[in-house]
């Protein structure tokens, strides 16, 4: 583990979604918790469920699937990390990248907290662009 905990955490979920897990274990943080929330709210993933072991918070993430006709099929995610330790990415609101013509989202840490580009714009404030989901 490094101490990038936002790349852990794209990294894990990408790692596990290539495996083809059902489930998803990462320390908790703050960060961490922010970006999950957007995550479920958004649809990219299923559920997430606190656990603790050994006085330390692990967040359990669980996967999207789909159901096709006669066999489950996972939906691919891709996450990207733009800003990172040794090169920030910072955006105003009306620079802020739309991907996929809006159908991704990109997750910027804000004056105001951790949230999409729909709500930066919104709410006119720009910040560092964390990563990028579609």
């Amino acid at each position: 583990m490094s101490k990038d905990t936002i790349s852990d955490l794209i990294t894990s979920i990408r790692n596990a979604d290539m495996a083809k897990k059902e489930t998803v274990r990462i320390p908790s943080t703050n960060i961490t918790e922010n970006i999950v929330k957007i995550l479920l709210r958004e649809g990219f993933i299923e559920n997430v469920r606190k656990h603790q072991e050994n006085k330390k918070n692990f967040l359990v993430l669980t996967l999207r699937y789909r159901r096709a006709r006669k066999r489950i099929y996972r939906t691919r995610t891709i996450l990207k990390r733009i800003s990172r330790p040794s090169l920030r990415i910072y955006s105003k609101y009306q620079r802020i990248p739309k991907i996929l013509g809006g159908i991704g989202i990109v997750i910027l840490s804000t004056s105001r907290g951790i949230m999409t580009d729909r709500e930066a714009r919104l709410e006119r404030i720009g910040g560092e662009i964390l990563c990028y989901i579609w």
